[in-house]
C-alpha cells in the first residue's frame, strides 16, 4: 500500500491530494458522524439553541433574550454555556456550531466586530470550547443560513448558490461547489454595503447610498414612518391602524396590513423588492450564481416582496435576453435556518470529539485489561 510519503514524490498523485483538500469540506458533510450537535443563533436580541440531528431535524429548541449589548462579552457567553449545558442533561452532544451577527475571521475564530453586542476581536471558539469540553465551530451567521438552505433547504442540489438575508439590514454568503466562499480575512459576502445610491441615504457603517438603505427591514419602516409622519393621504391606514403613534409602525405590521390589501404598505413592499432585484442583478453579473435564495424576516412578505424582485432582476439583468438566469427563491427554513446550519457544520468537527472519547475509552479499557493481569498474576503467586 502507497505510504503519505510515497505520495508526496509523485507530482501528479501529489496535485491530486492538494485538490483533495482544498474541497474537505465539500465531501466531508456527507462523511461527517451522524451524532446531534447543538447550533446556537446570535442575534441583537435573542440566542436561539438547538438540538439538531444530521438530517436537520430539530430535537429541541431553547431561547433566551440576547443581554443588554453594554454588558461584557463574558455575560453573552454565559448565556450561551447555559443553554447547551441545559440541552446536554437531555442529549448527548458532540460539538457546538454558533452562527453570530458579525465578522468573523478566517480561522473561525473571533469575532471582530458584532455591530448589537459588545464583541470586538473576541476570541469565541476558544473561549467557549474551554468551558464547554465539546469542539466548537463558529461562523457568521449569514453563512450558516445558507449552509441550511444548501444541504436541508431551497437550495439543494445547486452547485453556485447565493443568499440573501433581508432583515434589520442585509446580510449575504455565497457557496460554491459545497464550500461557503469566506474570503481571504472571512467577511465576505456583505451584500448590503455595496453602493447602489451615490450620495443616497447615510448608513450605520458610515458610508452613503448603501444597498440596505434601499431594500431591508429598516428601509421598510423609515419609509412608512416618513410618509405617516408627513400625514400623506395614502398613510391613513396605517395611521389609524397605530392609533397615530408613528413610533409604533414594524415591518411586520405592514407586510400584515399588504396582505390586507393596504395600498400604501403593498407599493412599499414593491419598492423594497424592486431594489432587491436591482442588487440581485449586480451580484449576478459578478458572481454569476445558479440561484440566490432570499431569508429573513422581511422574506416573510413572500410574492409581495419576492414578485418585484424577479421583475427587476430581469430588466436590470446584464446581457439579458442572451444568458441564462439564475434562480430567485424565497428560503425555506425560516428564522431557524442559522440555528440549523450552525449545528451541521459543527458536525464536521463532531469526528474531534469522537476520536478524544474513544481514546479515553480504549485508555481506560487498557487499564482495565492491565490491573486484570497484575491482580491474576499476584494471585497464583
Amino acid at each position: 500500500m502507497s505510504t503519505y510519503r510515497d505520495l508526496a514524490h509523485r507530482g501528479s498523485a501529489r496535485a491530486t491530494v492538494l485538490r483533495t483538500v482544498g474541497t474537505r469540506e465539500r465531501r466531508s458533510h456527507l462523511t461527517a458522524p451522524r451524532v446531534p450537535t447543538v447550533g446556537i443563533d446570535i442575534g441583537g436580541t435573542k440566542v436561539m439553541a438547538g438540538v439538531v440531528d444530521a438530517d436537520g431535524n430539530i430535537l429541541e429548541k431553547l431561547r433566551a433574550e440576547t443581554p443588554d449589548k453594554s454588558k461584557s462579552p463574558k455575560v453573552v457567553e454565559d448565556t450561551i454555556v447555559e443553554l447547551v449545558l441545559d440541552l446536554s442533561d437531555r442529549h448527548d452532544v458532540h460539538a457546538v456550531g454558533i452562527g453570530a451577527a458579525g465578522w468573523v475571521d478566517a480561522e473561525r475564530n473571533r469575532i471582530l466586530f458584532a455591530p448589537h453586542l459588545s464583541w470586538r476581536n473576541e476570541p469565541l471558539r476558544d473561549r467557549l470550547a474551554g468551558r464547554l469540553a465539546v469542539p466548537v465551530l463558529v461562523d457568521n451567521d449569514a453563512n450558516t443560513a445558507a449552509w441550511a438552505e444548501w444541504r436541508f433547504g431551497a437550495g439543494r442540489g445547486e452547485d453556485n448558490l447565493v443568499m440573501i438575508t433581508l432583515g434589520t439590514g442585509i446580510g449575504g454568503a455565497l457557496l460554491e461547489d459545497g464550500q461557503v466562499k469566506r474570503g481571504k480575512f472571512g467577511v465576505a459576502g456583505e451584500f448590503g454595503h455595496m453602493q447602489v445610491v451615490p450620495g443616497g441615504h447615510r448608513c450605520a457603517c458610515g458610508n452613503r447610498g448603501c444597498w440596505e438603505q434601499y431594500s431591508s427591514g429598516n428601509a421598510l419602516v423609515r419609509e412608512a414612518r416618513e410618509l405617516a409622519a408627513a400625514d400623506s393621504p395614502v398613510a391613513y391606514g396605517i395611521i389609524e391602524h397605530v392609533k397615530g403613534n408613528i413610533g409604533d409602525i414594524t415591518g411586520p405590521m405592514i407586510t400584515e396590513l399588504a396582505r390586507e390589501g393596504d395600498a400604501m404598505c403593498v407599493e412599499l413592499l414593491q419598492d423594497i423588492g424592486q431594489w432587491l432585484g436591482v442588487g440581485i442583478a449586480n451580484l449576478a453579473a459578478a458572481l454569476d450564481p445558479s440561484c440566490f435564495v432570499i431569508g429573513g424576516g422581511v422574506s416573510a412578505a413572500d410574492d409581495l416582496l419576492i414578485g418585484p424582485a424577479r421583475d427587476a432582476f430581469r430588466r436590470h439583468l446584464t446581457g439579458r435576453g442572451y444568458r441564462p438566469e439564475a434562480r430567485i427563491a424565497r428560503a425555506q427554513l425560516g428564522p431557524e435556518a442559522g440555528m440549523v446550519g450552525a449545528a451541521d457544520l459543527a458536525r464536521l468537527v463532531a469526528r474531534r470529539f469522537r476520536r478524544a472519547k474513544r481514546r479515553r475509552v480504549e485508555r481506560y479499557e487498557r487499564y482495565e485489561r492491565y490491573s486484570e493481569s497484575r491482580r491474576t498474576t499476584q494471585g497464583t503467586l
